[in-house]
């Protein structure tokens, strides 16, 4: 009987144990959410309309060194005034940076000030300050127009029956086997055939 209940106390005093590392646990992540620099950043979800705005206060840095640190591009920019966030991106797969970053200033007119850095050597190389601009939502920058199919397949092209069938025209009085046309010369192309 004194057994179990020292067994049982015993497990109390893990319980309690267990709720005082949890309640730590949950303190520290926290804390660690409000210094982080993209914690408190990554759980505020813009409207597009604060997006808009803190877009026009933006510019995008071009031909940053790719051994650049945030606190580095924000010395380089703070003689134009006062700056909210520096974000260099970031390869998300390799992790390696892209040469590029965003810098968002607490105002407008910082911003506009700050394109006077343009072709400004920073850590040696002349960089490329423009205003930022904000993606439409549904525009791709991607899509650049060009036909799907242009090589053999499906196109808005009117060509000849003969042509339609297939990749390699058949010329009539052309060489037949078993029934289809046999194209001569590896490497020569049909004529209807464009590479750009």
């Amino acid at each position: 009987m004194e057994q179990l209940e020292a067994i049982q106390a015993h497990v109390r005093e893990m319980t309690e144990e267990i709720d005082k590392i949890k309640e730590m646990q949950k303190e520290l992540a926290q804390l660690m959410k409000m210094h982080s620099p993209a914690g408190n950043q990554g759980q505020v979800v813009l409207s597009p309309e604060e997006k808009k705005q803190a877009d026009a206060r933006s510019i995008y840095v071009g031909n940053v060194d790719y051994g650049a640190s945030a606190e580095e591009l924000e010395a380089h920019f703070l003689g134009c005034g006062s700056i909210n966030r520096v974000t260099i991106l970031s390869d998300k797969f390799s992790g390696h940076p892209k040469g590029f970053a965003y810098i968002e200033f607490s105002d407008k007119e910082s911003a506009k000030i700050s394109l006077s850095l343009d072709e400004s050597l920073f850590r040696g190389r002349q960089i490329k300050v423009i205003p930022k601009r904000t993606n439409r939502p549904g525009l791709s920058t991607t899509n650049r127009g060009f036909p799907r199919a242009r090589y053999g397949g499906r196109s808005t092209n009117h060509r000849s029956e003969s042509q339609s069938h297939g990749r390699f025209h058949h010329r009539p009085g052309g060489p037949v086997y078993r029934g289809r046309p046999v194209r001569r010369g590896g490497s020569r192309a049909p004529s209807w055939y464009t590479p750009y």
